[in-house]
């Protein structure tokens, strides 16, 4: 179970103060700052089959590494998402272009997955570059991944900026990640954001 919340930051000045922000700097661990960028592809079929059953089939290069995910069930609540996930670690950026969702037949739901895909072809619905600029921090009663994200989504249609703060639950407390996107959102008047950056593709391409 993924469970974080989002949101828009106005302008990068304001997320440079945030990646700066002295609080975030007194309960971080230590050397787990860093910043990589970000290369994503989406998939589904034609017909959108796979969005109609609310799955998310996405490859990830994260630096050097590349990872397919499956994303599932989501939910929000303003700026609170949760959903259920699968992660496989892959070789190489191939995947961004043909990937197999055979990397998931031993999960329940890559089993749902090929069965609904069955002989049509993916294809590529969206993509985003973005760079993200991460550390993680103790609250005390939760273990927390703060992330700032700057970029785009690309679709046939168009594309949509990306710039927004995530804070995802890594262990502990609900109660702690909530505390802190308070505190943040008040901070630097931030907005809370409904929408993942799929679901913010998938409104271009319709």
């Amino acid at each position: 179970m993924e469970i974080e919340l989002k949101y828009t930051i106005p302008d990068k000045n304001i997320a440079e103060s945030i990646w700066k922000d002295p609080d975030l700097a007194k309960m971080e661990e230590a050397d787990s700052r860093e910043s990589l960028s970000f290369k994503a592809a989406y998939f589904d079929t034609d017909d959108k089959i796979l969005s109609k059953n609310d799955i998310a089939f996405r490859v990830r290069i994260e630096g050097a590494r590349a990872i397919a995910s499956l994303k599932w069930n989501g939910k929000n609540d303003g700026a609170l998402h949760t959903r259920e996930e699968i992660n496989v670690p892959i070789d190489g950026e191939a995947c961004l272009i043909n990937p197999d969702p055979a990397l998931f037949k031993e999960s329940e739901i890559g089993t749902q997955l090929i069965g609904l895909i069955g002989d049509k072809p993916l294809v590529n619905v969206m993509e985003s570059g973005f760079l993200r600029r991460r550390m993680r921090v103790d609250t005390e009663s939760s273990i927390i991944e703060v992330s700032i994200d700057t970029g785009e989504i690309t679709t046939d249609l168009g594309s949509v900026p990306i710039c927004e703060l995530e804070l995802e639950l890594f262990s502990g407390n609900q109660d702690g990640l909530l505390e802190l996107g308070v505190k943040l959102k008040e901070r630097y008047s931030l907005e809370p954001e409904s929408l993942s950056k799929y679901a913010r593709g998938l409104a271009l391409s319709y």
